[in-house]
């Protein structure tokens, strides 16, 4: 990277997840009224639409009703309780999302899956930036939002480490911030990434600072150079499409 701010901290990023296969938009191309519009509202948090094509995508044999009531039970997912929300998501992703039915006098269940974990290429790999969130009256605009199947599973907040005043720390507290002002962004997602572009780290939902982590190693075998930035790592060794 050349000389350091915040928006080359942004697309450099997101340079490197397109070379690794991630679609990209920007926020305001698929923003509410846009000529590409996917979201209604801002409220709007998962894309709802990419995630109905997912899902008859990765469940054909399972019929269209049950997959439509799949997607409800995901977007409705709601409690006061962040961690409690997203405790059930979590188990809809990895338990798949169970739809009851009447088959000869006993009740059966479809499993409706959201993410194809054993065909990487059989999901859909989407990095948004500038991406707004109107929530109880709050606007807040995350940095970057990574999607599978149109669910933000990954968020990433950048600060500039030319600005003294613009620690990691601080894009910590940033994320510490959305949480209490957009919520629901939260249910659905997996990992938070903070960076100033040199350091970077990696935490849940409900990761103190000091649980956030460095990721050392870009393939998985052997520990990267340290003269490659540690954002670039991070993003190579977890969110490669091909291994997810």
């Amino acid at each position: 990277m050349n000389k350091l701010t915040e928006n080359n901290i942004e697309t450099f990023a997101i340079e490197v997840l397109k070379t690794l296969g991630w679609e990209y938009v920007h926020g305001l191309s698929i923003a509410p009224g846009a000529e590409y519009a996917e979201r209604e509202s801002f409220e709007q948090i998962i894309l709802t639409q990419r995630l109905r094509k997912a899902v008859a995508r990765l469940n054909p044999d399972i019929p269209a009703d049950a997959q439509e009531q799949a997607v409800q039970k995901v977007l409705r997912i709601y409690s006061p309780d962040v961690l409690h929300n997203n405790e059930t998501f979590h188990q809809f992703l990895i338990e798949k999302v169970k739809i009851p039915y009447q088959q000869d006098g006993y009740e059966r269940s479809y499993e409706v899956a959201l993410i194809d974990f054993a065909h990487p290429s059989n999901n859909e790999f989407l990095v948004v930036n500038q991406y707004t969130i109107i929530e109880n009256n709050q606007n807040k605009r995350p940095d970057i939002l990574l999607f599978v199947n149109g669910i933000p599973i990954v968020l990433i907040e950048l600060k500039n480490a030319a600005d003294e005043n613009a620690t990691i720390r601080k894009a910590y507290d940033q994320v510490q911030t959305y949480k209490a002002t957009i919520p629901s962004l939260f249910t659905y997602n997996a990992v938070c990434i903070i960076s100033d572009g040199m350091d970077c780290r990696a935490g849940s939902v409900s990761a103190g600072f000091s649980r956030y982590m460095t990721w050392k190693s870009a393939d998985g075998k052997k520990e990267a150079s340290r003269f490659i930035p540690q954002l670039e790592i991070l993003i190579k060794g977890m969110l490669n499409p091909t291994t997810y």
